[in-house]
């Protein structure tokens, strides 16, 4: 399946997400996306405990470590490629991490308002 344009929100160059752990729809470190990626993997966040709490409670447990799928189990402070609409939950439900915009996919703004990607934007590492 071919990849969409590499953009991000800012409609510049895609930056890398996280290597670290490896993370994106591709897994490639980036947040890429294409037709095939139902979930939008758009957005790149910044892991907080709270969120990762938050994502347990709604079904999605990210940071259990999970081998048998390569997964290493995120922790506060890791960088991820987040379902859009995760994004979107976690902030109407006041829980939202923050955001590197750079590496956050233009194809997030389908999901979310980039007035709400800005809310969470993260200072530049």
């Amino acid at each position: 399946m071919d990849k969409a344009p590499s953009l991000n929100v800012n409609g510049d160059a895609l930056q890398p997400c996280s290597t670290d752990p490896m993370t994106g729809f591709f897994r490639n470190g980036c947040c890429d996306t294409s037709a095939a990626d139902r979930g939008s993997h758009t957005v790149c966040a910044v892991m907080t405990a709270e969120f990762l709490a938050f994502s347990k409670y709604v079904g999605n447990d990210l940071s259990t470590p999970r081998p048998e799928f390569g997964f290493p189990g995120l922790k506060p402070g890791d960088q991820w490629c987040l379902c859009a609409g995760r994004f979107l939950q976690a902030h109407d439900d006041g829980c939202a991490p923050e955001v590197n915009l750079s590496a956050t996919h233009e194809r997030a703004l389908d999901i979310v308002p980039l007035s709400v990607l800005t809310q969470y934007a993260r200072t530049e590492t």
